[in-house]
């Protein structure tokens, strides 16, 4: 476990950045993004892909702020997220270069097909992620290395706690789901829900054929 722990950067900032969301996030979700930096580290790791580990810390532990009470806006969650963590990095003296790299990791972290061919930080943030939430090239890390994150950062029941969270974005801000992957949450786990097809958004376009 020890070994687990000591992988995190520790700069004062990546510091910071876990305080942060440990004051915000309830403890399912900021394990979920301290597990979202290992895996896709170790994904990194096994790439061959060259990156900026602390860059790639903030990406992913700052990757669900939008989720939190204090950072959750008006916005898709991805993007409150990304305004949040651009914000937080930039405080602390991060360069306007690596704080956009910061923002894309946030904001494309759900982006399936896009932010895989982005920089490597942003890259390894999405695939993270995908790993935690729905074991995506899990089969690439050793079984034994994935008990030992378990171990150091338990899930506590993420599936079912995560879905509360997602369902109480679409119920309060329907209008953010529209052609996203947050409206099929919407209709697989809220009753009732309806998301406007193609066909509905195109007869409320300006434009006669």
């Amino acid at each position: 476990m020890s070994s687990i722990h000591h992988s995190i950067p520790n700069s004062e900032i990546c510091q910071k950045a876990t305080q942060l969301v440990a004051e915000v996030s309830p403890t399912f979700l900021c394990n979920h993004c301290i597990r979202t930096f290992l895996f896709g580290d170790l994904l990194g790791q096994r790439d061959g892909l060259k990156c900026d580990r602390e860059l790639l810390y903030l990406g992913a532990v700052l990757h669900d702020l939008g989720l939190s009470d204090r950072f959750d806006g008006e916005q898709r969650f991805e993007v409150d997220g990304a305004d949040a963590a651009q914000a937080f990095v930039l405080e602390h003296g991060l360069s306007d270069e690596k704080a956009e790299i910061v923002w894309d990791a946030v904001a494309l972290h759900t982006s399936l097909g896009i932010a895989s061919r982005k920089q490597p930080e942003i890259a390894l943030v999405h695939l993270g992620a995908s790993a935690d939430v729905l074991g995506i090239r899990m089969a690439d890390i050793l079984p034994e290395t994935v008990e030992q994150v378990l171990d150091a950062y338990p899930r506590f029941g993420f599936n079912a706690a995560m879905t509360e969270l997602l369902v109480s974005q679409v119920k309060r801000k329907p209008h953010t789901t529209a052609f996203t992957w947050l409206a099929e949450v919407g209709r697989s786990c809220v009753h009732g829900f309806v998301s406007s097809s193609w066909n509905q958004m195109l007869d409320r376009s300006p434009f006669a054929e």
